[in-house]
């Protein structure tokens, strides 16, 4: 399958002043992602996650090293619209990211700043907020909407955009157990039924584990890249760099430690049940 991220050697420091000297945060990335992918990036704070996820839309420019999207450099400031129509942004708190009183306004603002004709937009709008479960809402104000809610009107703002990828950086770090199941089942469904590639920057362990690749970072280097259910068969590793691995594949541990003979690849629950019952 064919890449659409394609990351080599990259380096990034964030410059000093007089006083303080640059600081690197990414040390050296190698990285691809394939059309169709969904990937978690996982990391401590400080680890450069998030810088990472700006560099594939970027916002952010390497010091060293390249950025590929699609083929696009996104050093090359010529073609930054079109690389941004390639691969759009969700970010942390869907307030940032909502500049209209009416949800299908704010959904199309992108659209019309970019004159796409007006049949073309209503037909985009209208698809987008159906995507992601939200058509219903299409006239109601966002201040009147959950977190969680707020969150899907950001998506169908990008999707609008019809990027081939989306990368989210921690798109359910703000919201309630409610709205972090509904944001996930809302990209988990984009990308098995439209083949968006998503790229999820999150610290929850339970959403990694629904993604079809984790990739793991600490201190600007990935030093984990595989499945999650290999990922996190890494218990003693995971855990050194200051992350936690979901509570099934936690429980599985202890009891391996404690003697029993149970898989270390558990990450489901149902997984960790059948395993227990095997003890009996």
């Amino acid at each position: 399958m064919e890449n659409i991220i394609e990351i080599e050697d990259l380096h990034f420091s964030y410059k000093g002043d007089s006083e303080t000297p640059d600081v690197e945060v990414l040390k050296g990335i190698d990285l691809t992602i394939k059309k169709g992918e969904f990937v978690a990036v996982l990391g401590h704070n400080g680890s450069g996650k998030s810088t990472l996820a700006k560099h594939i839309n970027a916002i952010l420019l390497p010091t060293k090293g390249k950025v590929l999207v699609d083929g696009i450099d996104t050093a090359d400031e010529d073609k930054l619209f079109q690389l941004r129509q390639k691969a759009g942004m969700v970010f942390q708190n869907p307030d940032n990211q909502i500049v209209s009183s009416i949800v299908e306004e704010d959904v199309a603002f992108a659209l019309e700043n970019l004159g796409v004709p007006y049949e073309e937009m209503r037909r985009r709008v209208d698809e987008s907020l159906k995507a992601v479960n939200m058509y219903d809402y299409r006239l109601h104000s966002p201040s009147q909407l959950s977190g969680g809610q707020k969150q899907r009107i950001a998506i169908a703002g990008v999707i609008a955009m019809q990027p081939e990828c989306i990368i989210l950086d921690e798109p359910t770090a703000m919201l309630d157990p409610q709205g972090r199941k509904e944001v996930m089942s809302t990209i988990m469904r984009m990308n098995r039924e439209q083949g968006i590639t998503i790229v999820l920057i999150t610290h929850y362990m339970d959403e990694a584990a629904k993604c079809g690749r984790v990739v793991v970072m600490d201190k600007g280097r990935v030093v984990l890249d595989d499945t999650p259910r290999k990922v996190f068969s890494h218990v003693e590793q995971v855990k050194e760099i200051g992350l936690d691995v979901p509570q099934v594949t936690e429980l599985a541990w202890e009891l391996r430690r404690a003697g029993y003979d149970v898989p270390d690849d558990i990450i489901t629950e149902e997984e960790c049940v059948e395993a227990i019952k095997k003890l009996f």
